[in-house]
């Protein structure tokens, strides 16, 4: 079946939520109130010049924005091919673009009239910029985390609770996001009348994955402007990393109408797309419902969710956001992976040229840089999303060396 390109790649989603088959609001009754809600509230802020200018305002005094759009020089002259761009997402407070979402999903639970916020976190990135911004504006805050992911990124949750948020651990399941993320649902459907749930990526329910592209999105529209001004025309080629998706999305959603732009994912293909050990939804998935939405799953034969590996937990969720499936079955977006070795691979490198540490997530995005970069030519212009910094990672990082051996 050939699938019938839109007018416009910008437009989704439909009135119901659903990009093409994906999306959608698979939730429980006693959850639907909260959703239109939810739904509601996000519609008259997305209208209103007020909520725009306060955002804004945050966005430039206290996130930082705009983040750097700086041109990785001595990683392009050792790739000899395209001009890699870093879009320098990790010089944000709170060291992520998760903050980019989290500041517009805080202002809109402080417009709703909700003071106490929940979230769910895997690396620790969201449930950090949660916590910080909760800080800020005077909010009760519960992260809930996978036992694995509060040994692994220990100094995230000390970054959270010295914000004076409560990280509770979930012991179920794989203990990390996937669970986390559950427990969460289940705190909202509890706690109704005065508890907003802030999602960190763009899957769950309508209008979740809409809303957190659309806060997501001064990322592209940055890279547009910066780009023009750098290099008088618009990039070649983008890649990110994609757990959920929402870093990729903020970068990709501007340019989808651009044809002449390629569009790189990057998934975590863990021990290897054939060991069954990865995160890769989209090259190891197929369609199904998890956490509010259809989209892009790992599941066994019964339908059951089978677990997901990643060195990076960020990236260690077996669904991807409902837009990236869309994308992916248009073909509008070319979605790769890389595995651990080849993520660590590329953080030593980016480390050790450009003396910038990345995070393990966009790790996956530069392994694959390091393969595409070289076969373009030297005019073409690459921007990569440099989603956050490595200091969560190191002990990550040194661990996995140890026990290899290198």
């Amino acid at each position: 079946m050939t699938l019938q390109q839109p007018n416009s790649f910008r437009t989704g989603p439909d009135e119901r939520g659903h990009f093409g088959l994906y999306g959608g609001r698979f939730v429980a009754e006693t959850l639907m109130p909260l959703i239109l809600e939810l739904e509601q509230a996000y519609a008259e802020a997305k209208n209103d010049p007020l909520f725009r200018q306060q955002m804004d305002g945050y966005l430039k005094d206290y996130v930082g924005r705009p983040s750097p759009l700086y041109f990785a020089e001595r990683l392009s002259g050792h790739l000899r091919g395209a001009k890699v761009y870093f879009k320098r997402e990790d010089l944000n407070h709170t060291g992520a673009h998760k903050v980019n979402n989290v500041l517009g999903q805080i202002l809109l639970a402080r417009r709703m009239g909700k003071p106490r916020v929940i979230a769910e976190t895997g690396a620790g990135m969201h449930g950090v910029a949660t916590a910080t911004m909760c800080a800020k504006f005077g909010l009760e805050c519960i992260v809930y985390m996978g036992v694995v992911d509060v040994e692994r990124q220990k100094p995230n949750v000390l970054r959270m609770r010295a914000l004076g948020a409560e990280v509770r651990p979930v012991e179920s399941g794989s203990k990390t996001l996937k669970d986390a993320m559950n427990e969460a649902l289940r705190d909202w459907v509890t706690n109704v009348a005065n508890t907003f749930y802030c999602i960190g990526t763009v899957a769950g329910p309508h209008p979740y994955p809409m809303m957190v592209r659309d806060f997501q999105s001064v990322i592209g529209n940055e890279t547009r402007e910066q780009m023009l001004a750098a290099e008088g025309r618009l990039p070649d080629s983008l890649i990110a990393c994609i757990g959920g998706g929402s870093n990729a999305m903020g970068l990709f959603h501007p340019f989808l109408d651009d044809t002449q732009v390629e569009i790189y994912g990057v998934e975590a293909a863990g021990h290897g797309l054939a060991s069954g050990l990865h995160a890769a939804s989209i090259a190891g998935g197929r369609p199904g419902v998890l956490h509010g939405n259809r989209t892009y799953l790992l599941m066994d034969e019964d339908g059951q969710i089978n677990e997901a590996h990643s060195i990076s937990a960020g990236l260690d969720y077996p669904g991807i956001g409902p837009e990236h499936a869309w994308l992916n079955d248009i073909k509008r977006v070319k979605y790769l992976s890389a595995t651990d070795e080849e993520a660590l691979a590329a953080f030593q490198l980016c480390s050790r040229l450009e003396g910038i540490i990345p995070a393990l997530e966009p790790a996956h995005a530069l392994a694959r840089v390091m393969n595409l970069a070289p076969q373009k030519p030297e005019n073409h212009l690459m921007v990569v999303n440099l989603s956050g910094r490595g200091d969560k990672d190191l002990a990550s990082v040194a661990d996995y060396l140890e026990r290899r051996g290198g």
